[in-house]
C-alpha cells in the first residue's frame, strides 16, 4: 500500500491529468460562444472542486475532533484546510485569466467571486490561528470551532450562482455542454481528485508526526493525574 501511495499513485495521477488535458486541448471542440478560451474549463473546474472537496473534508475533521478528540483528526483538518487553500487558490488564478478575455476583467465583486474570496480568507485565517497558537490542544479546538464557522460558506459560494444574478455561469451538467466536452472533464477531475489524495496522504503523515512530536515534549506530557494521563492517550491513539 505504502509503495502505491508513493509511486502508483502520483503516476496515475500524471496520466490522468496528461489524458484529460490533452482531451481537452486536442480532442474535444471549442465551446460556440467563447472559443478555445474555454478550454481552461479543464483545469479551472476540477481545481474548483477538489477545493471544495477538501474544505468539506476539513469541516468534517473539526466537528469529529470535537466529538472525539483525537490527533489523527486534527492533523486531517490542518492537512485539508490547507490543500483546499492552495487549490482553491489557484481556482481563482485560472478563473481570473478565463474571465479577463469573457468579462472583460480580470476580477469582479461578482457574488460567486466574493463568497469564495472571502472563503479563502477565513481558510487562511485559519492557518494563520494554527501557528500562533502555541498550546496544541487549545490550537486544535480553537481551529475546529473556526473551521465549522468558516464551512458554512461553502453552500454559499456553491449556490451564488442561482441565489443572486450573477456574472458566472451557472454549473453545466453532462445535458447542457458538447457531449464531447464531458470526458475530459471527467478524466480532469479524476486527475485532479488523485492529486488531491496525493497530497493529503503526504501533508497528513507530516500533520500527525508533528502533533505526536508536540505531545511527547515533557511540557506536553500528561501529569500523574490518571485522567489526565488517559485523555493524553485517548488523543494520541
Amino acid at each position: 500500500m505504502n509503495k502505491f501511495v508513493k509511486f502508483g499513485l502520483p503516476a496515475v495521477t500524471l496520466a490522468l491529468l496528461g489524458a484529460g488535458w490533452w482531451l481537452g486541448l486536442a480532442w474535444a471542440p471549442p465551446d460556440r460562444e467563447m472559443g478555445e478560451v474555454q478550454r481552461i474549463m479543464y483545469v479551472h473546474v476540477p481545481l474548483q472542486w477538489m477545493a471544495m472537496m477538501a474544505m468539506f473534508i476539513n469541516f468534517v475533521a473539526a466537528v469529529t475532533y470535537l466529538l472525539r478528540q483525537s490527533w489523527k483528526t486534527d492533523a486531517m483538518a490542518e492537512a485539508s484546510a490547507e490543500i483546499g487553500l492552495l487549490f482553491g487558490t489557484l481556482g481563482m488564478i485560472t478563473g481570473s485569466i478565463w474571465g479577463r478575455p469573457t468579462w472583460g476583467v480580470y476580477w469582479s465583486w461578482d457574488p460567486r467571486l466574493t463568497s469564495e474570496a472571502i472563503l479563502l480568507v477565513s481558510y487562511t485565517g485559519y492557518l494563520v490561528l494554527r501557528r500562533f497558537v502555541e498550546d496544541p490542544e487549545k490550537r486544535a479546538v480553537w481551529s475546529a470551532v473556526v473551521a465549522i464557522i468558516g464551512a458554512i460558506n461553502l453552500p454559499i459560494v456553491w449556490f451564488s450562482v442561482r441565489w443572486w444574478r450573477s456574472l458566472h455561469q451557472v454549473q453545466s451538467s453532462p445535458k447542457t455542454v458538447d457531449p464531447q466536452m464531458v470526458l475530459p472533464l471527467r478524466v480532469s477531475a479524476f486527475g485532479m481528485l488523485a492529486l488531491l489524495i496525493v497530497f493529503m496522504v503526504h501533508r497528513y503523515r507530516i500533520a500527525l508526526a508533528e502533533r505526536q512530536a508536540e505531545v511527547a515534549l515533557p511540557d506536553a506530557l500528561p501529569s500523574d493525574d490518571p485522567a489526565q494521563r488517559a485523555t493524553h492517550s485517548s488523543k494520541v491513539a
